[in-house]
């Protein structure tokens, strides 16, 4: 396995690498040149999509197959899931329409910020959007209480260091809750823990309120469930950060209240998922969706009907 040698860092918070990539091992993999030769690599790293998944895990469920199925939402609720501006750390500021956050370049401090929106019931998905190149050495995100600490001296793995967050540390690869009882856990399940993966700049978080799960998604790949026993609980999309001038995006997709999807929902969903070539953890392709749209248009269906289920 390949490790390369590392490179102090300004601040504590800063590597020059071009792309950060997780391994097992519970440290961060940096300072590489992405151009350079692998000649003396036994694996580089792959991409998440291209690593094995252990299957017992990483079935996307089916209401969420539904979910990211279904026509985008309103404007008004996609908007309505922003940056908290002022339900964050002193060193983070927000940004355009408050879907953007950046964190000052603030020496020997680890900072958060929530999301203006708890949720309490139902399904739901959002995108967090992160240059790898500025996540540097403890790039968190997750889920909070109104109770977790949004800022802590020195550079650490702030969500999950506590009874009253859930998070997943990108560089390192590992999930935590309430660590100083439970040890971080590697995440996701991998058929050989061994392989080392970047992580692309978008993550989807999936939190199931009704079921009481928190999953991610990167590269429209499912990775499974990765912490449970959520219910009753409000919780809030978080992020925490520590390197300077780092931008954090966050993007609302769509939810699902509590109880049963409609017959017009499964559906539409039904028929899309015959007109494609559907893999159960993951989303179709482009050229999936290239296929589907032609066998959908070909459907002897009135266009009122085509039209929706093309959305």
């Amino acid at each position: 396995m390949y490790i390369p040698k590392k490179k102090k860092s300004k601040m504590g918070q800063k590597m020059s690498l071009g792309s950060v990539f997780a391994n097992r091992s519970g440290s961060i993999t940096g300072d590489v040149n992405m151009n350079e030769s692998h000649e003396n690599c036994e694996a580089a790293p792959k991409s998440i999509s291209q690593v094995q998944l252990d299957e017992r895990f990483s079935k996307m469920p089916y209401r969420l197959a539904i979910l990211l199925d279904m026509p985008s939402p309103p404007p008004s609720m996609v908007n309505s899931v922003i940056w908290n501006k002022k339900d964050c750390s002193a060193n983070i500021r927000v940004l355009h329409d408050g879907s953007v956050c950046v964190r000052e370049p603030v020496a020997q401090s680890t900072d958060c910020i929530r999301a203006t929106v708890g949720f309490e019931s139902g399904l739901h998905v959002w995108d967090i959007t992160w240059e790898a190149k500025q996540r540097g050495t403890h790039a968190m995100i997750g889920v909070a209480t109104k109770s977790a600490p949004l800022r802590s001296r020195g550079y650490i793995s702030l969500i999950g260091s506590n009874k009253e967050s859930w998070g997943w540390d990108l560089g390192r690869s590992k999930i935590l809750h309430d660590c100083m009882r439970n040890p971080p856990k590697p995440y996701p399940k991998l058929k050989d823990d061994s392989e080392m993966f970047v992580l692309p700049e978008t993550i989807r978080v999936i939190l199931d309120m009704n079921a009481g799960t928190l999953a991610f998604m990167a590269d429209g790949k499912y990775l499974g469930v990765a912490f449970k026993g959520l219910k009753g609980l409000t919780l809030f999309p978080i992020i925490s950060a520590v390197w300077g001038h780092c931008e954090i995006k966050i993007r609302y997709i769509n939810g699902l209240k509590p109880g049963a999807c409609s017959l017009k929902e499964l559906s539409r969903h039904a028929v899309r998922v015959a007109c494609t070539k559907w893999e159960p953890s993951s989303l179709p392709s482009k050229k999936s969706e290239i296929f589907r749209t032609q066998q959908i248009k070909s459907l002897p269906l009135p266009n009122t009907l085509i039209d929706y289920l093309l959305q």
